[in-house]
């Protein structure tokens, strides 16, 4: 058996464990100095305070076989006695230093783009070029810094780190590219000192694979995000409204903006009514009735983020006596156009203001909506009378909060509560333009 040390070996460590569920596992028995992922062999390395709190933890895990997220780990005392800056920046890897770093990212439950990377590896050095893509393993990036000592200086503070609180975790190893091509400016793919390249292709595929230790590592994208909201500013709301993770169902990995909605009632539904449905879910770009397939309509969200909230809470929903059929496009964005409704600039679009809070509200229809932005000096029998044309009202409940009346509004099923929500919101009652969305409350 090997020596005692303080430093831990731990084997059979997947890509789906985390650093922190490492901290989990010893941590009962002491102090962690350091650790070390070694992502490339499955395996990790665990510096404790002293040898006796190793010694515990050894003999612990040889009665007990220490799992995590249903995967056996293997323990063992180190050849090492002592973690050192070499063995921290080894990682399992023997490349030279160079100015291109590529970065996978596991456990991703938030949306990674260009914005959110440069975000974080910035504070380092100039970064010139990123370019992000999709392969078998996971969320990749190459990060092109001005100078090799600067991605050394990256690599050395960011490797094994989270981008958010137990996710997204960054491995990070040097590239054998010696300069990064990119085409085009978007939320895939960046050159910092060439802000005048196209935003989008023209007939082509998105970006050229790039090859690194003698693998490919293609684009897989559908094509570039539409204009409108960038998704920087929504990583950091969808973080604070999901702490714990996204919503079962949810993968935040999707980047298709654009959705198809088919099986609505031509007679009944209009582009306004669907804005008001889908900008539950996301910012809305813009709308396009098909003339051509009366029953079917495509929307544009803000980002893929927004767009799979959609898609997940909307398919199936009932509306106006059909069952919607809801799906992403093959179109990355919808062309403006006399037969197409821009809602880019609307001021009715929910997630310019108090994003986090809108996330966090996001559910399937239920018999239950929130009237808000009432008159101070409105009654329930008004509220109702707005709003029982669609359905019969089982309850109502009229209530303050901030100094501001609102309302829960109970009807007999989803798809009446649906209605009244798409005729109904942004419309006038008493003066005010009111806004309607799904509460998740199950009773009054």
């Amino acid at each position: 058996m090997t020596e005692p040390s303080k430093v831990i070996h731990v084997r059979n460590v997947g890509q789906e464990i985390s650093e922190n569920d490492l901290l989990q596992l010893f941590q009962p028995f002491g102090v962690i100095t350091k650790l070390v992922m070694l992502r490339a062999k499955n395996q990790a390395l665990l510096q404790m305070q002293d040898i006796a709190a190793a010694v515990n933890a050894m003999q612990f895990y040889s009665n007990v076989q220490p799992s995590i997220r249903g995967r056996s780990v293997y323990v063992q005392f180190s050849s090492h006695q002592e973690l050192t800056t070499v063995d921290q920046n080894a990682q399992g890897r023997g490349d030279e230093p160079n100015r291109i770093l590529l970065v996978s990212i596991h456990h991703v439950l938030y949306p990674i783009t260009v914005e959110v990377l440069h975000q974080v590896f910035s504070p380092h050095g100039i970064v010139e070029k990123i370019v992000t893509f999709q392969k078998s393993a996971g969320f990749q990036a190459l990060i092109q810094y001005e100078l090799t000592q600067t991605s050394i200086s990256a690599r050395n503070s960011l490797q094994g780190r989270n981008i958010y609180d137990g996710c997204c975790q960054l491995d990070i190893q040097f590239s054998n590219l010696d300069e990064l091509q990119v085409s085009y400016n978007n939320e895939r793919s960046r050159d910092f000192t060439n802000p005048n390249l196209p935003s989008e292709p023209k007939g082509k595929s998105p970006q050229q694979g790039y090859g690194d230790a003698g693998a490919m590592y293609p684009w897989q994208g559908s094509g570039p995000r539409g204009v409108g909201f960038p998704q920087m500013g929504n990583a950091a709301a969808i973080a604070a409204a999901f702490p714990s993770g996204l919503p079962p169902g949810i993968s935040g990995t999707n980047d298709r903006c654009t959705i198809i909605v088919s099986n609505v009632n031509p007679d009944r539904i209009d582009e306004d009514k669907l804005f008001n449905l889908f900008s539950i879910y996301g910012n809305i770009v813009r709308i396009k009735h098909l003339r051509n397939k009366p029953d079917h309509a495509l929307v544009q969200m803000g980002d893929g983020f927004q767009a799979e909230l959609a898609v997940h809470f909307l398919k199936g929903a009932m509306l106006f006596g059909q069952r919607l059929e809801v799906n992403y496009s093959k179109y990355p964005n919808i062309n403006t156009g006399p037969e197409t409704r821009d809602y880019s600039n609307s001021n009715l679009n929910r997630f310019n203001r108090n994003a986090a809070k809108n996330y966090r509200y996001c559910c399937s229809p239920t018999k239950m909506i929130h009237v808000s932005s009432l008159p101070q000096d409105v009654t329930e029998e008004e509220i109702v009378a707005h709003l029982e044309e669609h359905g019969p009202i089982v309850n109502t409940k009229l209530f303050e909060m901030n100094g501001k009346k609102q309302a829960l509004v109970l009807f007999d099923n989803e798809e009446q509560a649906t209605e009244a929500l798409v005729c109904q919101h942004a419309t006038s009652l008493g003066g005010s333009i009111i806004r309607i969305s799904f509460s998740q409350v199950q009773s009054i």
